[in-house]
């Protein structure tokens, strides 16, 4: 059973890195236009209708409120790798 568990987690975290939105650019920054794909790798407990991709490290990001500030964080895989997206050559 743990093997099976570590296999899918594997699995995800290799995948993490390919996962490609089918969005038109402009689609893809704006705020809470997450593709399913992103929203089936993030961690729980992380504000998805606050993401949104950012084109200068092509990685998602949501906004976190804390008690002070709301500050933009790295939306991150459930391993705790952020969750970015493929560079086109």
């Amino acid at each position: 059973m743990i093997q099976r568990h570590a296999a899918i987690m594997v699995t995800l975290v290799a995948l993490a890195g390919c996962a490609a939105p089918t969005m038109k650019n402009n689609e893809q920054t704006m705020i809470g236009n997450v593709p399913e794909t992103v929203i089936a790798l993030a961690a729980p407990d992380q504000d998805l209708t606050t993401a949104r991709l950012v084109p200068e490290d092509n990685c998602y990001w949501y906004a976190h409120s804390g008690p002070v500030e709301t500050t933009l964080v790295p939306l991150r895989s459930t391993g705790g790798n952020p969750i970015c997206v493929a560079r086109q050559s």
